[in-house]
């Protein structure tokens, strides 16, 4: 396969028509392990402007991706490898619903469609969770917010506190329900 690197987590599939298979998988997962934010994925999509982005993510337990939320977009996850507990938080950061999603024959659903602008952020379960995204383009960083009751990445001692404090949350949602 083709690729190039656009950064340390972000690489694009140069061939016509793209193949992903375990190799790739595999590259993701190495390429997570070294990246300062232990995440990365290669695009389908050729630019920020296509209308349809699609991307294979590798996503190491560590990684913390502060809770955040799309306008006028939709979002889908089918999860290729790992398990991941799906956080969706109202606008105050109460935590409102969890979708427990896991590879084909994990037990859990292995995809899920989010149409509604809502917080959300993942509780990764596995050593590394690889899943297939798609969302509809072109990329605006004005489309998305962070989530004000959730602490800045670059705070990593309180980024960690917050995500222990919410897989705790989510564990006691999943009891509930």
């Amino acid at each position: 396969m083709n690729l190039r690197k656009q950064s340390d987590e972000v690489y694009v599939a140069l061939d016509p028509i793209v193949r992903l298979g375990g190799e790739e998988v595999a590259f993701l997962k190495d390429a997570a392990s070294r990246s300062p934010r232990r995440r990365a994925r290669i695009c389908a999509h050729r630019t920020n402007e296509d209308a349809l982005h699609e991307m294979l993510i590798a996503i190491a337990r560590d990684s913390y991706i502060r809770p955040h939320k799309h306008f006028g977009k939709s979002e889908s996850f089918h999860i290729v490898e790992g398990q991941v507990d799906v956080a969706v938080f109202d606008d105050a950061g109460a935590l409102v619903d969890v979708i427990e999603l896991g590879a084909p024959g994990s037990g859990r659903r292995f995809y899920y469609r989010l149409s509604q602008s809502a917080f959300h952020t993942l509780v990764i379960r596995s050593d590394f969770l690889v899943m297939h995204e798609v969302t509809n383009g072109p990329f605006d960083p004005k489309q998305s917010a962070s989530a004000p009751f959730a602490p800045d990445e670059k705070d990593v001692p309180a980024a960690r506190a917050y995500m222990t404090r919410v897989a705790e949350q989510v564990s006691a949602f999943r009891r509930r329900a």
